[in-house]
């Protein structure tokens, strides 16, 4: 598999982990509760009922084949994950130094787009100013009046254009040599299952080879 399957794959384990772990957190499929309604107790001619707790999963009485396959998961994770290791090492550009820095790129780029697209205005309030003066009575009492605001660009918009220019053609390159690396960078892993199987199906596959 190439690393983009490899990366596809590894989500894979790590969603069948999470449901695994989701059904073991569950107490209701851990334990069964028997419940006995007493109406003996109550009435002579009536009949004691009895209850018993129904789980949440399917899975549940199946709790110690969960175990292990939760195991069985997380040693597939650790192996795809070493594989995975090898494989960049063996890369020209380090992917994860890379993608970090074009994260970064796209980053700063978007910065400086919302800054090029800033415009100077003027804006009149009316009314929107409050000031105060003495009366005929010699009274100090407030006055409204209007306000303008002019708003000017503080810096060179040609020049952030041109670097958010620059940084959106470096980023897209990078890009371009990940998304290269992905699909030619082979990955030294055999899946196990494949990876449009539900959790059913990679369960009982799996409880089927601990059988023989």
């Amino acid at each position: 598999m190439n690393l983009k399957e490899a990366f596809r794959f590894q989500n894979k384990l790590q969603e069948l982990m999470n449901e695994a772990d989701y059904i073991l957190a569950e107490t209701d499929n851990l334990v069964q509760v028997k419940t006995t309604y007493l109406r003996r107790r109550v009435m002579a001619e009536a009949e004691d009922e009895v209850v018993l707790s129904e789980p949440d999963s399917p899975f549940a009485g199946q709790i110690d084949q969960l175990a292990d396959f939760l195991l069985y998961l997380l040693d597939q994770r650790t192996a795809l994950a070493g594989a995975i290791r090898q494989a960049k090492a063996g890369m020209e550009l380090d992917m994860d130094m890379e993608s970090n820095l074009n994260s970064q790129r796209q980053s700063i780029a978007n910065r400086f787009r919302k800054m090029a697209n800033l415009r100077a205005s003027e804006t009149l309030v009316t009314g929107g100013g409050v000031g105060y003066r003495f009366n005929a009575e010699g009274n100090q009492v407030s006055y409204r009046c209007d306000i303008r605001k002019v708003t000017t660009i503080n810096f060179d918009r040609n020049k952030i254009r041109r670097l958010s220019a620059r940084l959106y053609e470096q980023a897209d390159a990078t890009s371009t040599r990940l998304d290269v690396a992905l699909v030619t960078t082979q990955v030294n892993y055999q899946p196990p299952f494949d990876v449009n199987d539900t959790f059913a199906e990679v369960f009982e596959s799996y409880c089927e080879t601990r059988k023989t």
